[in-house]
């Protein structure tokens, strides 16, 4: 766990996250890319405030929402503001490696499918903590998210090290202290908020990829 130390900006607020992820949808139903990223800022907080077991998902995230910023602060970015106009513009203009890694390794379209793919495991492990008893285990509900969401694509050295991981993982209150919301009760009651919002996104996000073929990029 990490300490009190850690500072101001970099503790993890879950009602940041619920107020981000409720304004990266618009009222048509796309989402603002600038908010998505500022939602999954906050959800790397709340990997690093556990301490360095989910370094390998919270490196990696850090690593794509750059990649994504500089989309966003681009020459070209006003085909960046919403998911929706980025994957039109880079398909449009052949910026997606479908089939193999080619010339577009780092187009926004595949960053962000990865951040797509982690937010999925995030969404499944904090639903099982909002109707988790006091007495479950967060290891197994970890692996359990992690088995259904990112373990598929995953070498089985980095599925073997997440397993190890999550099996050193605190207990449920501690993720609930994490959180910075207030008692138990007011945890929960926030994830009842912030989870279908969440799971909003990354089903609006699902079906669009889904729609151009987009959900296997190499």
């Amino acid at each position: 766990m990490a300490g009190p130390v850690a500072s101001e900006d970099q503790r993890f607020c879950l009602r940041e996250v619920l107020d981000t992820f409720r304004l990266s949808l618009s009222e048509k139903k796309e989402v603002y890319l600038e908010h998505y990223v500022a939602g999954w800022r906050g959800l790397v907080k709340f990997l690093n405030s556990l301490g360095s077991v989910f370094s390998f998902i919270s490196k990696d995230a850090v690593n794509k929402i750059q990649i994504l910023v500089s989309y966003l602060n681009g020459e070209n970015g006003s085909q960046y503001v919403t998911v929706q106009s980025m994957v039109k513009y880079e398909l449009e203009n052949d910026f997606v490696d479908q089939t193999k890694r080619g010339s577009h390794p780092e187009s926004g379209c595949r960053t962000l499918l990865r951040l797509h793919r982690a937010l999925r495991w995030l969404e499944l492990f904090l639903e099982r903590l909002r109707t988790s008893t006091e007495d479950s285990k967060t290891s197994v509900m970890c692996a359990e998210a992690y088995n259904e969401s990112l373990a598929q694509y995953h070498p089985w050295v980095i599925r073997k090290a997440a397993g190890m991981a999550f099996c050193v993982l605190p207990g449920r209150s501690a993720f609930f202290e994490v959180m910075n919301v207030g008692p138990p009760e007011q945890v929960v009651a926030m994830l009842g908020e912030a989870l279908p919002l969440i799971s909003e996104v990354y089903q609006i996000t699902e079906d669009l990829y889904t729609q151009h073929n987009l959900l296997n990029l190499p």
